[in-house]
């Protein structure tokens, strides 16, 4: 027998970054900066993640590349593992993620890779409370999610184990 299940994606779309929350915004910026701090000769896409903690803690990461490409690191996995390492206690709230190419002014739309999404869920499946996700979708025009779960509906996790 054939059983229909369906979810909900919580998310919302931005036409304006200006529509956001002044705390989403924050989250924005500390992204913005943590670019500045990528190493990405390979790749010239800086990406910035910034966290929000329960105890309003922000959190950044950059991208890390390397020549041996599976040994680097995204910026949301840099920010998670910092936070996980440093704040293991404190709960993550938001994420926002934001990217430009090297050498530009400008910042572009991304989104979490695979195993970022991954990453993601577990940190929310292990704190027992839902991360938005803040992500830059076009020119000015922005996505936020009310889960990790948005971005990876049938996920792999403990429960497949």
């Amino acid at each position: 027998m054939l059983t229909n299940q369906y979810t909900e994606l919580n998310y919302a779309i931005y036409n304006d970054e200006s529509e956001l929350e002044e705390e989403d915004l924050k989250l924005i910026e500390s992204a913005r900066n943590a670019c500045k701090t990528a190493y990405s000769p390979y790749s010239g896409f800086q990406v910035g993640a910034a966290l929000l903690l329960e105890n309003d803690k922000i959190v950044s990461g950059s991208n890390q590349e390397n020549s041996s490409y599976p040994a680097g690191l995204c910026a949301e996995r840099v920010a998670l593992f910092h936070a996980g390492a440093e704040y293991g206690t404190l709960k993550v709230k938001k994420i926002a993620v934001t990217a430009q190419k090297k050498d530009s002014s400008f910042f572009v739309p991304v989104t979490p890779c695979g195993s970022c999404r991954q990453v993601m869920l577990e940190y929310e499946i292990k704190q027992n409370t839902p991360i938005e996700v803040i992500m830059q979708i076009a020119e000015n025009k922005w996505v936020k999610t009310l889960s990790t779960e948005v971005l990876l509906p049938f996920c792999f996790n403990k429960d497949a184990l």
